[in-house]
């Protein structure tokens, strides 16, 4: 075999993929036009073309030498990089979150959730209404655009279940039932799902003509709260932060594992580390050991997991982009996203008098959309908009998870 050989069917190949899809998409993410810029999502940008050329060269030969660049290995490769990516992001959101968003609950709060079951409330009926409309749409199509729309993997992962077990059968509308439908539909939808709301936390505020500087100021001082510092001498373990980053995945990867019997729900990865992240942050320290982490530590976390996350999730949304996409599709996915979120946005805003960066905040954990809070915090200037991230995420979580496997079972 060829030194060529030897690099495309190893993971060096992989890694030669990611960081240069990394630098290219922080190229591509830092034009701005008229203040408007993709910024981190440009990574997802890139990562999409990627996944769509490969689709069409999924491999190539030089001479004897054959070099492959995505197969099912290398997709495997992704989804991992893509979990690790979640995994580093949310965790990180929890730490951050985690010393005050105990200690701000309140009455307040059962917004954040209202508004978290509504976003996916409309979702799951828009879904709806497209199956009653679109006789060849396939319940599995419409969860996948849902998903997509919405951008949670988890809730893919939920209706991936409920569709094998009706895998074969014929649904309500005449449409064969077809798991591998639900991952067209998400890679369908995904696109406009990112990038939708990362460009709606910035338009609005420039549409609302808010002042952003002045926003912030007022936002971080009514969102104060006073952290107790923990007594006794602690011991630091490491100066960067390390161990209590580490045992906040660990322990929450074991939090996502653990499924209610029954239904067969489990938060996933995603919403177990978002949990035991807001927990470490909360007590900071366990026993005698220090579990306060440098701001600096956090958000390189933050910012590395968001980058691997949409690598990972993008390229092989670009690979099945192509092979599966209609016009009527992509509509369907963009109006997926744009009516949760404009509607939970106006919900938010004059019934609930959140006011704008609590609300964006609220927006970006009912569409669970990661991603969009990176954006947020760079455009917001701060990241305690996190802690309405944070509120609103788990139950968004929870419903989604639930109306997959509601509509996968009783369309």
């Amino acid at each position: 075999m060829s030194y060529f050989a030897g690099v495309a069917n190893s993971a060096l190949s992989i890694y030669f993929v990611v960081f240069a899809i990394a630098a290219l998409g922080y190229i591509v993410g830092g034009f701005s036009i008229k203040g408007i810029s993709l910024g981190t999502a440009g990574v997802l940008l890139v990562a999409l073309i990627w996944g769509i050329l490969v689709s069409y060269v999924p491999e190539f030969s030089i001479g004897n030498t054959k070099i492959v660049l995505f197969d099912a290995a290398i997709k495997s490769k992704f989804s991992l990089i893509s979990g690790l990516g979640t995994a580093l992001f949310v965790t990180a959101v929890g730490l951050i979150a985690g010393p005050k968003f105990f200690r701000t609950m309140n009455k307040s709060s059962i917004v954040y959730l209202l508004n978290g079951i509504i976003i996916i409330a409309l979702g799951s009926i828009t879904a709806l209404l497209f199956l009653h409309l679109d006789k060849n749409l396939s319940p599995e199509m419409a969860v996948g655009l849902m998903t997509g729309g919405l951008t949670s993997t988890p809730g893919l992962a939920s209706a991936k279940e409920a569709a094998a077990a009706v895998a074969g059968t014929v649904s309500s509308t005449g449409a064969l039932r077809d798991p591998d439908q639900l991952v067209a539909g998400y890679g369908i939808a995904y696109i406009f799902g990112i990038l939708g709301v990362v460009l709606f936390v910035q338009i609005i505020p420039k549409i609302l003509k808010i002042d952003i500087k002045a926003e912030r100021e007022s936002f971080v001082a009514a969102s104060a709260v006073k952290i107790p510092t923990p007594k006794g001498n602690l011991i630091k373990l490491d100066k960067f932060g390390f161990f209590p980053f580490f045992l906040a995945i660990a322990l929450g990867c074991l939090i996502g594992a653990i499924k209610i019997p029954g239904i067969n729900f489990s938060l996933g990865k995603s919403g177990g580390t978002l949990i035991a992240g807001l927990i470490i942050g909360h007590f900071q320290h366990v026993g005698r050991i220090d579990c306060r982490m440098p701001k600096e530590s956090l958000n390189f976390f933050r910012e590395l997991g968001l980058v691997l996350f949409l690598i990972g999730a993008g390229v092989p949304g670009g690979v099945n982009f192509i092979a599966n996409v209609k016009v009527s599709y992509f509509i369907y996915g963009a109006i997926l996203t744009c009516v949760p979120m404009i509607a939970g946005f106006l919900i938010a805003k004059y019934a609930f008098k959140l006011e704008i960066f609590n609300n964006l905040g609220s927006i970006t954990g009912g569409m669970t959309s990661t991603p969009a809070l990176g954006t947020l915090i760079q455009t917001a200037g701060t990241d305690e908009v996190a802690s309405a991230y944070a509120t609103t995420y788990p139950i968004a979580l929870v419903a989604i998870v639930l109306a997959t496997k509601l509509v996968i079972m009783f369309a």
